[in-house]
């Protein structure tokens, strides 16, 4: 069969555009108040997405388990996620939060054996080990500028990978009867209902007038990011390509907030980063690497 290269560029593209967001939120959060970012954030993607809310000709309607489901996918997913990472970026660095985020597939991994009880072999616990060494070193191991940060930021730069797994498990029992478009809507007009008083509450303090351009569109780029494209490209991507071959290109998030982080922010890069970096980035590519992959390297050989 033909290499599916538009869908591996869609996989990539996704993956490239949730690490930028999460590093160039820490440019935003200097700005405006998170609660008032999450609630703009959520209020732009629905302004964008509303012809994603209808139901498609053959799609049944929601049951009261979905309903239940989209609420809880958007309280941990968007809400909580989005509050958790602001959070922990702010008081971090974008750097801290690629570093953590690398350990998602592993989180997804643990969350899936707690609840259903799926197998976990010894490539994944090797991989949820790395990644825990690697959180614990970049927040342990202090020295110079570079390492300030208070120790409840990195606690929830955890708890927003946490609650994106969380978002990942969940959503495993919703896409068999609702379209990913339509979950993408009607859990980020759960997340708007959600932040909305208290998105209020600050934007009622807040000088809208002294923010200047370049943040306004920085701020949009991060909703329609954050909400739109980089979901579509994601689902793009899997329509062609095997769900654990894709998730390789998760790797990319990681690196690509990091990038951000010191390239276009100025952040320190030592040798503690690098450590971390290092036990991150090995825990991810064990976790998502297809399981066939070497055994048929071995049964290749002479």
């Amino acid at each position: 069969m033909p290499t599916p290269w538009a869908a591996y560029a869609a996989l990539a593209a996704s993956m490239v555009m949730v690490g930028s967001y999460v590093g160039l939120s820490k440019l935003l959060v200097g700005v405006f108040p998170v609660l008032l970012l999450a609630w703009l954030r959520f209020g732009i993607a629905a302004l964008a997405m509303p012809h994603w809310l209808r139901r498609a000709p053959a799609e049944a309607p929601l049951s009261a388990r979905d309903r239940r489901l989209l609420f809880w996918e958007s309280f941990l997913g968007n809400f909580g996620f989005s509050l958790c990472m602001l959070f922990g970026v702010a008081a971090t660095s974008a750097v801290a939060a690629g570093v953590v985020m690398a350990a998602l597939p592993a989180t997804v991994a643990l969350l899936s054996w707690l609840l259903y009880r799926e197998h976990i072999g010894r490539r994944m616990l090797a991989a949820i080990a790395c990644a825990v060494l690697g959180i614990a070193s970049l927040a342990l191991l202090r020295g110079g500028p570079a390492a300030s940060g208070p120790w409840w930021g990195y606690g929830l730069l955890v708890g927003a990978v946490l609650c994106e797994a969380s978002y990942v498990v969940i959503g495993k029992q919703l896409t068999g009867a609702v379209s990913p478009r339509r979950i993408s809507a009607l859990i980020n007009l759960w997340g708007l209902m959600l932040v909305t008083p208290l998105g209020l509450w600050q934007a009622l303090r807040f000088d809208f007038a002294a923010v200047d351009a370049a943040h306004w569109g920085l701020l949009l780029y991060y909703a329609l990011a954050a909400s739109v494209w980089s979901v579509w490209l994601w689902m793009r991507g899997l329509q062609q390509v095997p769900a654990p071959q894709a998730g390789v290109f998760s790797v990319l998030l990681p690196v690509t907030a990091a990038l951000v982080g010191v390239v276009g922010l100025g952040e320190a890069f030592g040798p503690r980063h690098l450590l971390a970096f290092g036990l991150a980035l090995a825990g991810l590519l064990l976790a998502v690497w297809p399981a066939g992959t070497d055994a048929q390297r071995r049964a290749l050989r002479p």
